[in-house]
């Protein structure tokens, strides 16, 4: 531990030439630096730790916890009541629910038509509890699928494939699918399946892919216009926390053998989160390298002062400082640099992480990164071990100097010019 006067000696030379109360400009020069690597690391790495928060909550808001599909040719459960049932009793499971999923091209009789993904899940009901939050996320009309003619059945499109459709609510949507895949004798290709909803309501998720390029229709007509009849794509299963989902989905392919499969949503998304985790941990590699730079000016910093100080340094050994307390003085002053830099760093990135993400300043495009904004989310584990990194680098920075400087003989520290 320093003593108070090593401490004092520190802040003295840190103070510079002609013992102003200020610090001397390399001083600042080197803090500053530290404040822009620590700074910089968590703003970016909030950056980073918002985008995988805010993609996996979206993504999560049209996409369940787990999904139990079928292996086979056709892709489809048949009899999947009693395997509802089943899934239902699993531990660790809140809600299951079947779905249908299929592609499909759809008009608003505006003249543009759209390729979109027709999602067939059971209407809004209310006390029950669904395996996803999509039906909460109507912004106009909403997921009971009720036209008030009563001659079609609804459907809810996304907010923004109904501008580009030039759908609004009452309007009536056009389906075209494949559905069963009949062949025409005559021409060789396929016969298309038509069918015709009333627009009852909009969604909006933020979400691009889901808002973009999803119509939801009620379960009995997205069977049709997949052409399945009673059968289903699928099961969508909640978990009680979506981090256990793969166990859960383990154990639920396990219980149900052949021809079950499971997916969990961390394994439906896999390649777009394993490339967050690769890009955060990439800029931080980056960013640490700033603080290396900051580093090398702590110990230029150091080194000049020891240079500058060689004489005060050997009249402070013949009056019987030690080796060991000169060497304690510079370490001190570096620390100081570190942890006074490292402080004001942290306060700047906070500060800056917070604006960013109360405003929104930084607008996305959502066809590109799927959400419109950039996001940004501290996590307590990243701002610790970024202050640790900072703290840890500055003191390494100050051995050399230190060193340096505690070897220097009396005599010759005096005769220095």
């Amino acid at each position: 531990m320093s003593t108070k006067l090593e401490l004092g000696i520190a802040w003295r030379y840190l103070r510079g030439h002609g013992g102003s109360r200020l610090l001397s400009f390399i001083t600042i020069i080197a803090i500053g630096g530290v404040v822009i690597g620590v700074s910089a690391l968590i703003v970016v790495m909030g950056v980073m730790n918002g985008l995988q928060q805010d993609l996996r909550e979206k993504i999560l808001i049209g996409s369940p916890d787990v999904r139990v599909l079928s292996f086979g040719e056709d892709l489809k459960i048949e009899g999947w009541r009693p395997l509802l049932g089943r899934i239902r009793t699993e531990r660790g499971v809140t809600a299951a629910a079947p779905f249908v999923l299929t592609n499909g091209l759809v008009t608003a009789g505006h003249g543009a038509k759209e390729g979109t993904y027709i999602a067939g899940i059971e209407p809004l009901k209310e006390g029950r509890v669904d395996p996803t939050s999509i039906r909460q996320r109507a912004v106009q009309g909403d997921f009971t699928f009720k036209a008030p003619s009563g001659t079609l059945e609804g459907a809810v499109v996304g907010d923004l494939l109904a501008k580009r459709l030039g759908a609004v609510i009452g309007d009536t949507l056009t389906v075209l699918t494949i559905g069963r895949g009949a062949v025409n004798a005559a021409t060789g290709t396929v016969v298309p399946t038509e069918a015709q909803f009333a627009v009852t309501g909009l969604f909006k998720t933020g979400m691009f892919e889901y808002d973009n390029a999803y119509v939801f229709v009620s379960l009995g007509a997205g069977q049709q216009v997949a052409g399945l009849d009673s059968a289903v794509t699928g099961i969508e299963v909640s978990t009680t926390d979506r981090w256990i989902a793969p166990d859960v989905a383990r154990r639920l392919a396990d219980t149900l053998g052949y021809p079950y499969r499971t997916v969990d949503w961390q394994e439906q998304n896999s390649t777009l989160f394993q490339a967050l985790k690769l890009q955060k941990l990439a800029m931080t590699v980056i960013l640490l390298l700033i603080a290396l730079v900051a580093a090398f000016t702590i110990i230029s910093n150091l080194t000049m002062v020891v240079s500058d100080k060689t004489r005060e340094i050997g009249i402070l050994r013949a009056m019987g400082m030690t080796s060991r307390s000169i060497g304690r003085v510079f370490f001190a002053q570096g620390l100081i640099i570190g942890l006074v830099g490292t402080a004001l760093g942290l306060m700047l990135g906070l500060f800056v992480s917070a604006i960013l993400g109360r405003y929104e300043l930084v607008k996305l495009d959502p066809s590109i990164y799927f959400i419109d904004h950039l996001p940004v989310a501290n996590q307590l584990s990243d701002v610790l071990f970024t202050v640790l990194a900072s703290v840890v680098i500055a003191a390494l920075a100050t051995l050399s100097p230190a060193r340096s400087a505690a070897g220097l003989y009396p005599v010759e520290a005096i005769r220095h010019e």
